[in-house]
């Protein structure tokens, strides 16, 4: 980590009482020089004040987004707040604050990645995910890894830590409905670069996931369509040196 730069980890959470204070105490204890923002997204329980009894930060919702409206709202409050990088982190306990040091390797590695993903499925890590989910993903990954030209195997983990480039382009655009998997093809349109790095991850810790059993159909064929989608979608891109966020907040 560079001692100079400021960090920021964004917790999305939805009705995650059970976890996130436990996610958040983590972040402080393996990563104390980082500051954490909860999105609390619209949530009916006790999410905001278990956050704020963790020390988090709390930017509450009106009402639930999704994960990608909570997930742009980090990144406009990054933007706004001059972080250098910001790292995103479930609320639910999936994701490891321990781990986040090979996020932040794989960057200092290569200073010319904009997005680092956080991947379950590089290595063989064991992550118990049930036949349905791991045959969509995979299908994704084999997908985007044909359009973007190098290796993706892990299209939908939210796990992902960004640069001023990556946080600038993603405030001001940013799938809303399942948005890991289109994320990937916006940073290859735009020009930007990402790279992954094997983690261990764990289940959710507690809350309701989005992808319930019975969804993944319908969440495989939405997806699917998303990426249809944002191959045809037209999206101007400026060319270094125009007056642009992504060509002015490099690092």
């Amino acid at each position: 980590m560079n001692g100079n730069a400021a960090y920021l980890a964004v917790v999305p959470a939805y009705n995650e009482t059970a976890t996130v204070g436990d996610v958040v105490g983590e972040l402080r204890a393996f990563a104390p020089h980082i500051d954490v923002l909860v999105i609390d997204d619209g949530s009916t329980d006790r999410t905001s004040a278990a956050a704020e009894a963790a020390g988090a930060r709390v930017l509450r919702l009106p009402f639930n987004l999704g994960i990608g409206g909570a997930v742009q709202a980090g990144f406009v409050y990054a933007a706004e707040n001059d972080y250098d990088y910001m790292v995103q982190v479930d609320g639910d306990g999936q994701h490891l604050p321990s781990e986040l040091p090979k996020l932040f390797a794989a960057m200092e590695e290569d200073p010319g990645l904009d997005m680092v993903c956080g991947s379950r499925f590089l290595t063989d890590q064991g992550y118990p995910a049930p036949v349905s989910r791991r045959t969509g993903i995979h299908i994704f990954a084999f997908l985007l890894s044909r359009i973007v030209g190098q290796r993706v195997s892990d299209p939908t983990s939210g796990f992902r830590l960004y640069n001023r480039r990556g946080i600038a382009l993603f405030a001001r655009d940013y799938p809303h409905d399942y948005p890991e998997v289109e994320a990937v093809l916006l940073v290859h349109f735009h020009r930007l670069r990402m790279g992954e790095v094997a983690v261990t991850m764990h289940t959710r810790g507690g809350g309701v996931s989005s992808i319930r059993s019975g969804k993944s159909v319908y969440y495989m064929i939405k997806v699917l369509l998303a990426i249809s989608v944002g191959l045809v979608r037209a999206r101007p891109v400026p060319e270094p040196g125009e007056d642009n966020p992504v060509a002015t907040h490099g690092i």
